[in-house]
């Protein structure tokens, strides 16, 4: 019994390339294994996106890329070419951005008691830092009199939140009156926050609490002119009726082994990416609030500039058939590992559909995608995909819409199995593609 067929959106440098009757296999052909391809190209039209939205709302604004999203060095590249900021949380992730064209001034460094090393390394390069505590603030005010003076956004711990982030505001304003306003070590620049889901209503009002204190802050003598929103912009994997179908319809029937899924990431959003920042500017006026009050606003997507920007590509390498509710279905085992579709460890299921290549006619064949391991529970797709036909031994399954998250957040040499290491797709002359690793 298959599944819905869940087609996933695609750009047209992924139809040039799986129309291309040898880029592909080619490609597979050089690396010898599982693969990621990255088109940054996209990732810089993503961000024009929402650099248009602000824009058109007439207020000053930045975009950072939140670099946990995905480690790629083409990625960051991509941003120093669009003009974009990255936000960073590690020392590894800092170095490398600064190694991939981002200047310091373009930094934000989030995360919870950040180490002394990577304090002194956002100090040295003037990055902007996201205080998590008043213990941290503290720590960055004695870094900042040795190194030089600090820039600092306060992070908020949103109204009846129980995150283990951010200050309440009995903290908060222990930090604002610790701040010394006389040219001191440490400079005001703003607030913050992050929220889970994707509601941009909590959002847009969470933001007016934010101007709200940067006024009062402004009224102490501090320069608060900066509120950073955090990330979470929903990304759309499917159309809508494919989405609806599948959740109208979703049966214990589909999947491999019984096996059974609480929930599901919201594979299709209404308003995603751009759309959705939109839509949080429009709800109380918020963009008329930014302007009238000369506030700057940042945002920090990692997933959303990543959309469409990148596939994983596994190879057939064993074909089994089993057979479930009286009717036959193919089980594939691939080359790879489902620890590069990072979905599949959060209790749940990648649902894009993959696509077969190459591209042949056939019969529709139930199918279900294992890995390389001997995990029972290391599953690419439980769920019995429709594939246009029966898969081989040699073919490739071109896994869609990855980048985000996906694919190298969960990377394991698991079994001494190698990384799939990640392919650049470039444009060149004459509608053509090129190809190459990416460092």
């Amino acid at each position: 019994m298959s599944a819905t067929p869940l087609p996933a959106h695609r750009d047209s440098w992924e139809r040039r390339l799986l129309d291309h009757p040898d880029l592909l296999g080619d490609i597979a052909f050089a690396i010898g294994g599982p693969f990621h391809l990255m088109y940054p190209a996209r990732v810089e039209r993503n961000i024009h996106a929402f650099r248009a939205v602000m824009r058109e709302a007439g207020i000053a604004g930045v975009v950072y890329y939140g670099k946990k999203a995905n480690k790629s060095p083409c990625v960051t590249r991509a941003c120093a070419n669009a003009g974009a900021g990255v936000d960073v949380s590690s020392t590894g992730e800092l170095t490398a951005a600064l190694a991939h064209g981002i200047r310091g001034a373009d930094l934000m460094v989030t995360g919870p008691a950040k180490s002394d090393e990577l304090l002194w390394l956002a100090l040295r390069h003037g990055a902007l830092i996201a205080m998590d505590s008043v213990q941290e603030l503290d720590r960055v005010t004695a870094l900042a009199a040795a190194t030089g003076p600090a820039r600092a956004l306060l992070r908020v711990l949103p109204t009846g939140s129980t995150s283990r982030f951010g200050m309440t505001a009995d903290e908060l304003a222990v930090a604002v009156a610790l701040i010394d306003r006389e040219g001191g070590p440490v400079g005001l620049a703003g607030f913050s926050f992050h929220l889970s889901g994707y509601d941009p209503v909590a959002r847009a009002e969470q933001a007016c609490e934010l101007i709200d204190r940067c006024i009062e802050a402004r009224a102490l003598g501090h320069d608060a002119s900066t509120i950073s929103i955090g990330g979470g912009f929903a990304v759309d994997y499917l159309p809508e009726r494919a989405w609806r179908e599948f959740t109208d319809g979703v049966d214990g029937e589909w999947f491999h082994s019984g096996k059974r899924f609480d929930s599901f990431y919201p594979y299709h959003h209404p308003a995603p990416g751009p759309a959705m920042l939109s839509t949080i500017l429009e709800h109380g006026d918020l963009a008329a609030r930014l302007r009238g009050n000369g506030i700057r606003l940042a945002i920090e997507p990692g997933r959303a500039l990543l959309d469409r920007a990148g596939s994983t590509v596994f190879r057939v390498q064993g074909v089994k058939t089993r057979s479930a509710h009286g009717e036959p279905y193919r089980l594939l085992t691939v080359d790879g590992t489902s620890l590069s579709l990072s979905e599949q460890w959060f209790d749940s299921e990648y649902l894009p559909d993959p696509v077969l290549w190459p591209r042949r006619s056939g019969d529709p064949t139930p199918t279900c995608v294992g890995a390389a391991t001997c995990l029972e529970s290391d599953m690419l797709s439980w769920r019995r995909i429709p594939l246009p036909r029966a898969a081989t031994t040699g073919d490739l399954l071109v896994y869609p819409n990855t980048a985000g998250y996906q694919m190298d957040s969960n990377e394991s040499a698991f079994h001494e199995l190698p990384i799939p290491p990640k392919v650049v797709i470039d444009d060149a002359e004459g509608d053509r593609l090129r190809w190459r690793l990416d460092a």
